[in-house]
């Protein structure tokens, strides 16, 4: 198998003949291959990733998720692999809806394990036959998914810990002042106008007159 570029599109035109109807499409953009697969055959792509000596891609890197929240399937669940042998990266992606579980390749990847928590965790995208589905990142009590698009910037809730009672507790949320609107340019154009406390700064002296 070339290297390079070259090499992506040899692995593009091989990747349909090896996985077959679980195959949708693939894209090679500023150099990096994307392929997109059925949700409901990852198990058997990856595996067929894995395996084929013309692939061999070993290493799961990572497993991530993209929220579309207008979208009928609103997420894309990413798998990052990397075969070794050709130094070449591969970008699998499929898409799920919030009701719509994803067969788990923790089997065949031990190391997506804990990737697909996190993604379970942020996106609340669910995971089939995964070993141990639960939070990773937030506490087991937490409410909602942080990384979809409709999850508000405050969150629900806010955690301190009490002293009267000697342990963590949970409140709703307090703001000590509302959100405030930032009037700046962009940084390359410069601040035009006065900002307050600009008034207190003495002018530049003049310079005399022929210099």
């Amino acid at each position: 198998m070339t290297l390079g570029i070259e090499g992506l599109r040899e692995i593009s035109a091989h990747l349909p003949r090896v996985l077959g109807a679980d195959f949708i499409s693939a894209d090679i953009q500023r150099g990096e291959l994307t392929v997109f697969v059925k949700r409901e055959s990852i198990l058997k792509v990856v595996k067929t990733l894995r395996d084929d000596p013309q692939l061999a891609f070993t290493q799961v890197i990572d497993v991530t998720a993209v929220d579309y929240p207008q979208r009928p399937e609103r997420f894309e669940v990413v798998y990052l692999l990397l075969s070794m042998s050709l130094n070449q990266r591969i970008r699998v992606k499929l898409t799920v809806g919030e009701e719509t579980a994803v067969p788990s390749i923790a089997s065949l990847f031990p190391c997506a394990d804990w990737c697909e928590r996190e993604v379970w965790d942020m996106y609340g995208v669910f995971f089939s036959d995964h070993p141990d589905l639960r939070r990773i990142l937030t506490d087991y009590g937490f409410e909602g998914h942080p990384l979809r698009k409709d999850f508000p910037l405050t969150g629900y809730v806010e955690v301190r810990y009490d002293v009267e009672q000697r342990r963590v507790i949970y409140e709703p949320v307090k703001l000590a002042q509302d959100f405030r609107s930032f009037d700046f340019l962009s940084p390359w154009e410069g601040i035009q106008k006065l900002l307050p406390g600009d008034e207190k700064a003495a002018p530049a002296p003049a310079k005399p007159a022929g210099t």
